[in-house]
């Protein structure tokens, strides 16, 4: 994991000198900026509060490069901000429960009942968008248009990336969006993101 916290490093230093424009996705944004990295015990105490142990490559992560700011699309959420439901409202009404189980393992969407307008905005508000749906999820990114890149921290996807589309009736699956056809961790995805941008840059 050493080593590709190393090359990460190596490849973002070198995006962030090609891309001087700032034409990659997001980049205008977050201007290959990163936050602070986060200490053992700051991260201690963030487990202990919400009750899960976060995966390895991304408590790397956290400790070696840092803690939120440049990344895909617009950018990475700080480490506190995963709680939050909406990412473009972070309200501390309305919080994710990472502490629970995710209950998924392949992609899920609700089959509306589109017979009527009033049936389908009921199943939408009183069971597309029921927060369980998305307990044990931290959220790490906003992919813009309210969909959100998420870490499953608690369940048998424990330590993958999957997407929360449902602002857009997409639902919820497995990230995919570089290219990857298996499940991927938080490191795999961060590097694949570095890739697909350099290879952007230097067309």
């Amino acid at each position: 994991m050493n080593l590709q916290i190393e090359r990460i490093k190596q490849k973002f230093q070198e995006l962030k000198k090609k891309d001087k424009n700032l034409t990659v996705f997001g980049s205008s944004g977050h201007q290959y900026k990163l936050s602070g990295t986060k200490s053992e015990i700051e991260l201690k105490d963030f487990e202990t509060k919400y009750k899960i142990t976060l995966p390895e490559p991304y408590r790397f992560f956290l400790k070696e490069i840092g803690n939120g700011g440049a990344g895909p699309y617009y950018g990475l959420e700080k480490l506190e901000s995963g709680i939050y439901l909406d990412l473009d409202n972070k309200n501390s009404t309305f919080q994710v429960d990472p502490s629970k189980e995710f209950q998924f393992t392949e992609a899920w969407n609700l089959e509306f009942d589109d017979s009527d307008e009033e049936t389908y905005f009921k199943q939408k508000d009183e069971i597309y968008f029921d927060d369980g749906w998305v307990n044990g999820l931290l959220r790490i990114c906003n992919y813009g248009c309210g969909v959100s890149i998420n870490l499953v921290v608690n369940g048998k996807e424990y330590g993958n990336i999957w997407v929360d589309d449902r602002c857009n009736d997409g639902g919820i699956y497995p990230d995919k969006h570089f290219g990857n056809k298996a499940r991927i961790d938080f490191l795999s995805w961060y590097e694949l993101w570095l890739d697909k941008s350099l290879q952007e840059i230097e067309k």
